[in-house]
């Protein structure tokens, strides 16, 4: 039998070696290890189990928060039935995070609506599950905030925030216009990361119409050819989610897949 005493001090280490979830539950602990009879290095390992559960749990909603996602959804809840343009395996090979290692960027294309950005927070989820740190932004953001920067004359500190995390995600690039110093800003950035940094791009237009997004067709040439130099793109041809309902019902007409292109010239 444990003593008052005895739990006392045990507690007190525990705190002391900052181990808090087995410290709140040491009482629980030891009765059920007494009832069960478990040898001391099973209850050990018990004890210590916990405890790195629960620092990983902990570890993986800071870096969730650093993270500056627009909404939190595990891929799990993708509806990849709905998105038959999507190859599954292809995206779960991605969630193993491998190109994160390999350096290599993802660049998801396709309509509004259609789960660009869901895929996007969801391998991003995955990288930060893996012990990777990860930064989310909008294009719009980004380029606001690179813009406001240099006019500060404190470029070189934004760019370093942006080249830091393991993983950038930069969303909906095309659904603003972006002018030539947007652009050329934009292109130091992606040079910063070139074959270092990783990224997840999505887009809403194809490879071929960059030129006019950037406003520029050779910064747009220069940015595409380090982007895919190393990269795997994914072209959602599909019908928005937030047209399910109506389209179930026959109020809208379902998207054509022959109308979307991922490439094409600049």
């Amino acid at each position: 039998m444990t003593t008052p005493a005895q739990l006392e001090r045990l507690g007190e280490h525990l705190r002391k070696l900052r181990l808090l979830k087995s410290s709140e539950r040491l009482e629980a602990m030891l009765q059920h290890a007494a009832s069960l009879e478990l040898p001391y290095a099973e209850f050990l390992e018990q004890v210590l189990g916990e405890e790195v559960a629960a620092k990983a749990s902990k570890n993986i909603a800071m870096r969730t928060a650093m993270a500056r996602f627009p909404f939190v959804k595990p891929l799990e809840t993708f509806d990849f039935g709905y998105q038959p343009s999507i190859d599954s395996k292809q995206v779960q090979q991605l969630a193993s995070c491998h190109f994160i290692e390999h350096g290599d960027n993802v660049v998801v294309l396709g309509p509004p609506g259609v789960g660009k950005t869901h895929l996007a927070v969801s391998l991003g989820m995955k990288a930060i599950e893996a012990g990777y740190r990860v930064l989310f932004t909008t294009a719009a953001s980004l380029i606001e905030k690179l813009t406001k920067a240099h006019a500060e004359g404190k470029l070189e500190e934004k760019l370093k925030l942006y080249t830091a995390p393991r993983l950038l995600i930069i969303d909906e690039i095309g659904y603003l216009p972006i002018d030539r110093v947007g652009a050329n800003l934009f292109f130091q950035l992606i040079s910063r990361r070139y074959e270092r940094g990783p990224m997840i791009l999505t887009s809403n237009q194809s490879f071929g119409a960059w030129g006019e997004v950037f406003g520029d067709r050779v910064i747009a040439t220069a940015i595409l050819d380090r982007l895919l130099h190393h990269a795997v793109t994914m072209n959602i041809r599909g019908n928005s989610y937030r047209l399910k309902d109506k389209l179930k019902a026959g109020l809208v007409r379902p998207q054509d897949d022959s109308s979307t292109n991922p490439g094409g010239e600049i």
